[in-house]
């Protein structure tokens, strides 16, 4: 029996004390007909004490010889019925899902209740006609006392009061009203009425708890929100504290960075005023941090750039993005200019509003004149120099050659010298150009599809005549398939050539240096076996890097620049490959370098 309590219940009306609006609709349903069933069972083994007690007192003044065989029929209903409830009890009690299942436990205890009463019914209907009129009104004070006691036994479900009050009151109305005397027939009358005033009792009690056991359910449900909250609150706290130290520890090495930067700092507010300024600027610029805060930065842009200024800076404030790179002439308190290099950071909050402006700058008056005398060297170097010394070599070669007629021996050597030195001499001023070149990024490759196999075969034979120098021979190992490369036709033969020249230089007359072309997947290696002396193992880490040989004695005998590898390096680099070199089995280098296959 689920008797639950609706939106117009009349409990509602009368909230327990503290109790907050809409608390007890928080209550889940099922625990709350669970506890109500709790409550009931709780009260059986009362029931039952209470039953024996009140029978065994009820047998000691109706006993006689009379009555003695309907007592102990009496008797055995009553024994069996306590039986029966107290074997429900302890099957309740044993019970893992008595909770889940609270309705069909109250159904049980509705009939083992009505069993109960109609079992003091019977009593009343048997006993009230055999007696005298003193043992009549103890019978009925006594059915009457048993009716209202199971107001507290029952009060957690009035209905079931109500199966248990009418199994008493139903058979003990009806001898009262068929006794035949007019008295007891107007009682037999006013029985009903005291039967709805308990119900109405019994009622009114279950509504008491069934309304307590709802806030108390709901309180427990708020008082597990509240703890969850709780701890989500604490953990939120840990996680600001913890971000709070973050945010500290990051500002005090934000400022321990700016202080300790050697490049200068200012933190500007959007009106370009200076509210911070580090050691640096204050060294760079010849001010003290107290004279140029609270001031202008423009104290240090020259005065017929302020409008300029003013104008960029109301783009930065309207952009809110950051400017890098931006060059401007400072002057300095003793009136020398500085050309500051200056990236400029808008520091923005979450809301868009501007916190600052954080100008970061760096003299690079020093790198510009640098540059500028490097620019000078170069453009000696290609026209002062490399023109003028072009035309000697052309004129040595002539003599040398012997178009000018036969020269005397020891000018005829004199010649040779000055022409193997003017090349040497020329080699370095192209390989120096050619570095420039890469560096300054204003080397331009021209990419396009080239077959491999020709490539090495044309790098060999332009290279025949300094194989016969040295006394060595350029030879392909191995067939040479016509795989495509995309890369600078010019460009990488000049790789070939210095890879080629390094390796004869290095040879021992008579040898080979062969060149192999293997297939790896995606790329194309192509590599150059000499037979040489190898490579030290201390030289190996800088062997690509600028002027930089392995012999200086070998190189005096062989000549080089020193640039040839560093030059190979650069340019492969360029053209998405890479180069390298390892031991070749039997002795000597090998030298390769891998470009990604061309895709037709």
């Amino acid at each position: 029996m689920n008797h639950t309590t609706t939106a117009n219940d009349p409990s509602r009306d009368v909230p327990a004390a503290g109790a907050l609006p809409g608390v007890r609709d928080r209550a889940d349903p099922r625990l709350v007909l669970a506890d109500r069933v709790e409550q009931l069972y709780g009260q059986m083994w009362l029931g039952i004490l209470a039953t024996f007690a009140i029978g065994g007192v009820a047998t000691f003044e109706f006993w006689n010889e009379r009555l003695r065989d309907l007592v102990l029929f009496w008797w055995g209903l009553v024994l069996l019925i306590s039986t029966a409830s107290a074997v429900l009890l302890w099957s309740y009690r044993r019970s893992a899902e008595r909770a889940a299942h609270a309705d069909q436990w109250l159904r049980w205890l509705g009939i083992a209740a009505l069993a109960m009463g109609a079992n003091w019914g019977f009593a009343g209907a048997v006993f009230f006609p055999s007696h005298t009129d003193e043992q009549q009104v103890f019978l009925a004070f006594l059915l009457a006392g048993m009716m209202s006691g199971g107001i507290p036994v029952y009060a957690a479900s009035w209905p079931i009061f109500a199966l248990y009050a009418a199994g008493i009151v139903a058979p003990f109305t009806y001898v009262l009203a068929t006794f035949g005397n007019r008295l007891f027939v107007e009682l037999a009358l006013l029985v009903p009425m005291f039967y709805v005033i308990n119900v109405a009792i019994a009622w009114r009690l279950t509504q008491v708890f069934h309304s307590g056991y709802r806030l108390r359910h709901a309180y427990g449900r708020l008082t597990e929100d509240y703890s969850v909250l709780n701890q989500r609150l604490q953990r939120q706290l840990l996680e600001l504290e913890e971000a709070r130290r973050q945010v500290e520890a990051s500002g005090r090495k934000l400022a321990l960075f700016a202080e300790r930067a050697p490049i200068a700092v200012f933190e500007l507010d959007p009106s370009a005023v200076v509210t911070q300024v580090n050691h640096a600027a204050e060294l760079l610029f010849g001010y003290a941090a107290s004279e140029l805060a609270g001031g202008s930065i423009k104290r240090l842009v020259r005065p017929e750039f302020h409008a300029e200024f003013d104008r960029e800076w109301a783009k930065l404030l309207a952009s809110r993005q950051p400017i890098a790179g931006i060059k401007v002439r400072n002057p300095r308190r003793d009136g020398i200019d500085l050309i500051c290099e200056w990236t400029v950071t808008p520091l923005v909050n979450a809301a868009g509003g501007l916190i600052s402006v954080i100008a970061q700058g760096r003299d690079i008056t020093a790198q510009l004149e640098a540059e500028r005398m490097k620019k000078e060297f170069t453009s000696t170097l290609s026209h002062e120099l490399r023109t003028p010394l072009t035309s000697i070599i052309g004129s040595l070669q002539l003599i040398n050659s012997g178009v000018l007629g036969d020269a005397p021996k020891d000018i005829g050597e004199l010649t040779a010298v000055a022409e193997r030195n003017g090349q040497r001499l020329l080699d370095l001023i192209n390989d120096i150009l050619d570095i420039e070149k890469i560096e300054s990024g204003k080397l331009t490759l021209v990419s396009q599809a080239l077959r491999m196999d020709e490539l090495v075969r044309e790098a060999i034979v332009l290279n025949k005549g300094f194989a016969d120098r040295f006394k060595v021979r350029f030879e392909a190992r191995g067939e040479l398939p016509p795989w495509e490369v995309h890369a600078d036709h010019k460009r990488l033969l000049q790789v070939m050539t210095n890879l080629l020249s390094n390796s004869a230089k290095f040879s021992p007359e008579g040898g080979t240096v062969e060149i192999t072309l293997e297939d790896r997947g995606e790329s194309l290696r192509i590599a150059v076996h000499d037979r040489g002396p190898g490579i030290p193992e201390a030289f190996r880490a800088k062997i690509f890097g600028r002027f930089t040989q392995a012999d200086s004695t070998a190189t005096r005998q062989k000549g080089g620049t020193g640039l040839g590898l560093a030059i190979c390096k650069r340019l492969i680099e360029l053209m998405h490959g890479r180069i390298g070199f390892e031991d070749r089995p039997g002795g000597g280098t090998t030298f390769w370098f891998e470009l990604r296959r061309h895709s037709k």
